[in-house]
């Protein structure tokens, strides 16, 4: 896997942050129990990211993954302001990632110990594949960040040819001369529009 300098993958975090931000902003108050992927709405894709983030503080400062350390439901997660719920996440592992040295340490996710600089890389790709799945199910802007796309395909090329159970859909075929955001869809098993 190709590498990318820690000052890189902490801008591109933030700008995956970002994008997946204004989607979040552009969600009307009747879109929230939409279906953005097969049984999930909008509101539970938000929450996914809410959870993935608030899980980066305490991996980043060392602490294991334990099962159960957040909460299910997506009312909890979300709350009365369900940006207010995004952001407040979103920069706390902004934050984590910031700190001196985090990206040069190891963290401690449910598969074993993996290097910062691996999970920050499959964190913005999942930021950017989510962003592409939120702007679909509310009828915006599905254009994704060049830049995005490219980090997240060192991710999405190195899926197994039947993805990752529980958290990714085998890839689909795409043609040669498809876009590199059409290939990342494809890894991610997302049939590009």
């Amino acid at each position: 896997m190709a590498e990318i300098a820690p000052t890189e993958l902490l801008e591109l975090f933030q700008r995956a942050q970002a994008s997946f931000t204004d989607r979040v902003d552009a969600i009307e108050p009747g879109q929230w129990e939409d279906e953005a992927l097969p049984e999930w709405t909008v509101a539970d894709l938000v929450a996914h990211l809410v959870t993935e983030m608030l899980w980066v503080p305490p991996l980043v400062a060392g602490e294991p993954y334990a099962e159960g350390r957040f909460p299910d439901a997506t009312t909890d997660l979300l709350g009365d302001d369900p940006m207010v719920g995004w952001e407040s996440a979103a920069d706390g592992a902004l934050s984590s990632f910031a700190e001196d040295d985090a990206l040069e340490r190891t963290v401690h996710l449910e598969r074993g110990p993996t290097p910062a600089t691996q999970y920050i890389l499959e964190l913005i790709s999942d930021l950017t594949v989510h962003s592409w799945d939120l702007a679909r199910a509310i009828d915006a802007d599905t254009e994704l960040d060049g830049e995005l796309v490219t980090a997240s395909l060192l991710i999405g090329e190195a899926l197994p040819d039947d993805g990752v159970p529980g958290y990714y859909e085998p890839p689909l075929d795409s043609s040669p001369s498809a876009s590199p955001q059409q290939r990342l869809l494809a890894r991610f098993g997302r049939r590009p529009l």
